[in-house]
């Protein structure tokens, strides 16, 4: 298994436990309060990550164009957060989390697109796989 692999299961586990552990603690609190505690802390841990493993002598490599494109990527996390606090707070965390999933088709889309990535028929077969799930969810 490549080590790419093993960081993106770990990210799969702990994407898995953030949902639940989420709509636990939206009990009290609207999705936007939520998600305003969340970034606190996700902001906190960032940086003692930065800290721990000296990462910053990396911010004299970024260029105005990386900033811009983190930048923009920082601003599409927080609209797909925004929403899908609101989702999870008035849905049911099992359906919401899966139709989330769907952005995996526009991801793979956009990496074909304008990284150039390799299209397989594994990667066919699996996203149609996850529209045909989000289909049977979303189907009245």
């Amino acid at each position: 298994m490549k080590q790419y692999h093993v960081f993106a299961l770990i990210a799969t586990f702990f994407a898995g436990l953030t949902s639940v552990v989420a709509k636990t603690g939206l009990k009290n609190v609207s999705g936007d309060t939520g998600l305003a505690v969340r970034t606190i802390f996700v902001f906190t841990f960032v940086w003692l990550n930065i800290f721990a493993f000296n990462s910053l002598k990396d911010f004299s490599n970024l260029t105005k164009k990386d900033i811009l494109f983190l930048g923009i990527s920082g601003l599409t996390t927080s609209l797909s957060w925004i929403f899908y606090y609101k989702a999870i707070k008035i849905g049911s965390v099992s359906e919401v989390a899966l139709i989330d999933k769907g952005s995996i088709f526009i991801t793979l889309l956009l990496s074909f697109i304008f990284l150039n990535e390799t299209f397989t028929w594994r990667i066919l077969l699996g996203a149609l796989l996850i529209i045909a799930g989000i289909l049977v969810l979303t189907w009245k």
